[in-house]
Formats: structure tokens, sequence, C-alpha cells
């Protein structure tokens, strides 16, 4: 059998963009590892959401990831209560507030913006999903630049097995519907989305703070 040279140069093209398609860019960390931010401010979440408790929600999961990756977080129920002494009682108005002025006010040198895209649990027909994202930049006060900025995703999907058929399927949707709006199932995901987005050390994630044995170090990059 005679292989044509066009097939042979069409396979090696495909290798060849198969190859670069595989190989991804390590995250650019230079602005964050130039900063050293050792003190972060969380400010409540933006919720594009229609939960109106889902600010609430992922704010509260936020301070423990980042405590154990190093980091020193203000308390979040102090911040709350600043920013209500304050005249901010909004998420879009304390994430409004400029740079220096939240530096002025908590004094910390890096401050983390959240914005929820998905909180609750959704009804669709043969599964009931409970979904939290998240998205978030880190942000340094002293000069306005963003550090870091990432992504994460919790979801009841990922442990769900269909079982018994048809109906037991629809039945099972329908109770878990039922059960997780009622109970705010969603709060448990965000703390798993939460731990996801700011934990560390996680690749592409945030970077190991100055209190974290592994400071100084890039996820899956050489020292």
């Amino acid at each position: 059998m005679t292989i044509r040279p066009a097939l042979v140069a069409a396979a090696a093209a495909l290798l060849l963009l198969t190859g670069c398609a595989s190989q991804r860019a390590p995250y650019d960390y230079s602005a964050f590892r130039q900063a050293k931010p050792a003190t972060l401010l969380v400010l409540p979440p933006l919720n594009d959401s229609p939960e109106v408790n889902a600010t609430a929600g992922l704010w509260s999961h936020t301070t423990l990831p980042l405590a154990e990756a190093g980091y020193y977080v203000l308390p979040v129920a102090l911040v709350d209560e600043t920013f209500q002494q304050n005249g901010v009682h909004s998420a879009h108005d304390a994430q409004a507030i400029p740079a220096a002025k939240l530096r002025e006010f908590f004094g910390a040198d890096a401050a983390v913006y959240l914005r929820i895209t998905q909180y609750g649990t959704s009804y669709q027909v043969l599964a009931s999903d409970t979904r939290v994202t998240a998205e978030a930049r880190i942000v340094d006060l002293r000069t306005g630049t963003q550090l870091w900025a990432g992504k994460a995703t919790a979801s009841s999907a990922e442990q769900q097995q269909s079982q018994g058929g048809i109906i037991g399927m629809l039945v099972t949707a329908i109770v878990h519907q039922i059960i997780n709006t009622s109970t705010d199932a969603a709060y448990n995901y965000a703390g798993i989305a939460g731990q996801r987005l700011l934990g560390a050390p996680r690749l592409d994630g945030v970077l190991p703070g100055p209190r974290s044995p592994l400071y100084g170090q890039v996820p899956g990059q050489a020292r």
C-alpha cells in the first residue's frame, strides 16, 4: 500500500496543531510577585443571580481559604460594619470606592473584588442542579494594578448519579429542587466554590501568601 505524500503532510500538520493546542501559556504572576500583598480586604460580591442571599452566602466563605493561603484577611463582619456606618449599603457602592480610599479606610495592601454569576438551584426536567459560579480579581490598593483574576464553579451535578429510570429521575429532580431551594443548599456549594476560587496553591490560582510555607512558589511552574 502506497501512502500518499499529501496524507502524510496533512497528518503531520494535524499533529503539530494538536501539540500547539495542548500547550498552555503559564499565568503571568509578575505583577502579583512584585506587589507582595500581605493584608487583603474582601469586598462584598456583586450579585448577577436572582437569589438575594447570594452576596452574603459567598462573602462568608472567602476569609478561610485566603487565611489558609497565608494572608491576613480583614474580618467580613468588621468590613461590613465599617461600610454600613459610612453609608455604603450595597456591593456596587463598595466596589465603586477608589482604591486609594479603601486603603485609607482599611489599611489593606490589596482588595478582592468578587462577582457571582450563578447561585441557586435550577430544575432541568431530569435533573436538579445547585450551582455557584463566581469570579474574582485581586487589585493592589497602593497602585490600582490588577494582580490576579480567576473563576470557579461548584455544582451538585458533580456528585449526582442517574438511577431508577425516567420516572425515578423525574421524582428525584423534583424532590432535590424542593429541598435544595427551601434549605439554601447553594450556601454549601458557595463554600466549595470559594475554596476553589481563592484557595492556594492551585494552578493559575491565588499565590500563597507570606504566612504560608509555600510563599514564593508558583504552582505548576519551576522555582
